[in-house]
C-alpha cells in the first residue's frame, strides 16, 4: 500500500517556514544600546508600582499648569516631542513609555489591560506628586485617557483626545497593514520575529497624510524600540486581550473641557468616531486638520500645539494663568 505523501509535503514546507524564520528574522537591541541612543537626558527611569520601573521625562516650568502625554500603540514617549518644544516653556509636560512600550520594557507582572494602563497613569500622576492635570492621549493612549478622566474627574482639569480610539468601529480592511498583520494569530507570531525594517515604513507611511512627517530616524526610532528585549512578546499578549467595551455612559462624567482634535483621512480610527465623543460628552469642542492622518502631534505639530496651548488658556483657572510663564515659539513643521 502506497503511503500518503502530504505528511512528507507538510513537513518539507514546515522546514522551509522555520529555516525562513531563521533567515529572517531581527534580533531584540541590547537595552543599554537603546537607553544611550533614546534614553539620555531629560529621561529618567521611575519605579511607580512594585517592580514595575518606567520611562519618563518630566520638564518645563514646576508651578505651571501640569499635562500628561500618552502615547499610541507600539508607539513611545517620543511621539510627543513635536508638542513638548512647543508647550514645555509654558507648562509642565509629563510623558512615559506604557508598560510593553519604548524603554519601559515588559511588565514582569504581564499587566497590558485597560485597566493596568490606568493604574500606571495613576502611578505616574503620584509619583511626579501631580494632585490636579491636564491629560491628552492619541490613539491607544487616548482611550486610556478618557477612561482615566472617566474615573477620575477630580484629577483632570482638562482632556485632549487626539484620534484616540474608543468609540465603537465599523471599519473595513483598508488599516495600515502594520495593525492588520498584529491581529492575524498565526502571522502576527511570525513577523514578530522577523519584523523586517520595510514593514514598519510601509506601516507608517500608511498610518500618516503628511509624509514629510515618516523621516528615516522616525522609522529607525520605531524599528529599533519595538525590538527593546520583551517589547514583542508584550505586544503580542496585548494583542490578544480584548478591548474594553465602548461604553458612552462613560462619556457622560467627563465633566472637565474636552478638545478633540483629529485628522480628517485617520485611516486607523475615521474620524467619524468624533461623532460618538461628542454625542457623549457635555463641555467637547472638535478640531478636524485637513489633509492630516492619525498623528496630527507629529504631522502639523505647529497648528495643533497652538491649538492645544490656545484651549488650556482658555480652560485654566486664575491660579493656572497665574503660574504660568509666556509661551515660547520654537521653530518647526506644521
Amino acid at each position: 500500500m502506497r503511503q500518503p505523501r502530504w505528511p512528507w509535503v507538510v513537513a518539507a514546507l514546515a522546514a522551509m517556514l522555520v529555516a525562513a524564520w531563521f533567515a529572517l528574522r531581527v534580533p531584540d537591541v541590547p537595552v543599554a544600546t537603546l537607553r544611550a541612543k533614546y534614553g539620555g537626558p531629560p529621561s529618567r527611569f521611575v519605579e511607580v508600582l512594585p517592580g514595575l520601573t518606567v520611562h519618563l521625562r518630566d520638564e518645563g516650568p514646576r508651578g505651571a499648569l501640569a499635562m500628561i502625554l500618552l502615547h499610541g500603540s507600539n508607539a513611545s514617549l517620543l511621539d510627543w516631542q513635536d508638542w513638548t518644544d512647543r508647550l514645555k516653556g509654558r507648562y509642565r509636560v509629563v510623558r512615559f513609555d506604557f508598560p510593553g512600550h519604548g524603554l519601559t520594557g515588559p511588565d514582569p507582572a504581564r499587566g497590558y489591560s485597560t485597566d493596568a494602563y490606568l493604574a500606571v497613569v495613576d502611578a505616574v500622576a503620584r509619583a511626579e506628586h501631580l494632585d490636579r492635570f491636564a491629560l491628552a492621549g492619541n490613539s491607544m493612549g487616548g482611550g486610556v485617557a478618557w477612561r482615566y478622566a472617566a474615573a477620575h474627574p477630580d484629577k483632570v482639569t482638562a482632556l485632549i483626545l487626539v484620534d484616540a480610539a474608543g468609540a465603537p468601529y465599523h471599519g473595513g480592511g483598508d488599516r495600515p497593514l502594520g495593525f492588520r498583520v498584529a491581529r492575524l494569530p498565526v502571522i502576527r507570531d511570525l513577523v514578530g520575529g522577523v519584523l523586517p525594517r520595510s514593514l514598519i515604513a510601509r506601516s507608517l507611511h500608511q498610518t500618516v497624510t503628511v509624509q514629510s512627517a515618516v523621516t528615516p530616524a522616525v522609522v529607525d526610532r520605531y524599528w529599533e524600540l519595538l525590538r527593546y528585549p520583551g517589547d514583542r512578546r508584550a505586544t503580542l499578549e496585548r494583542f490578544s486581550l480584548a478591548y474594553p467595551a465602548s461604553d458612552p455612559t462613560l462619556l457622560a462624567r467627563l465633566t472637565m473641557p474636552v478638545l478633540i482634535l483629529w485628522g480628517r483621512d485617520d485611516k486607523l480610527i475615521p474620524v467619524a468616531s468624533t461623532a460618538w465623543f461628542r454625542r457623549g460628552i457635555p463641555r467637547a469642542r472638535t478640531i478636524v486638520y485637513e489633509g492630516v492622518g492619525h498623528l496630527p502631534m507629529e504631522e502639523v505639530p505647529d497648528r495643533s500645539a497652538a491649538d492645544v496651548a490656545a484651549f488650556l488658556t482658555a480652560t485654566a483657572g486664575p491660579s493656572d494663568r497665574d503660574s504660568a510663564p509666556s509661551p515660547s515659539s520654537p521653530p518647526g513643521r506644521g
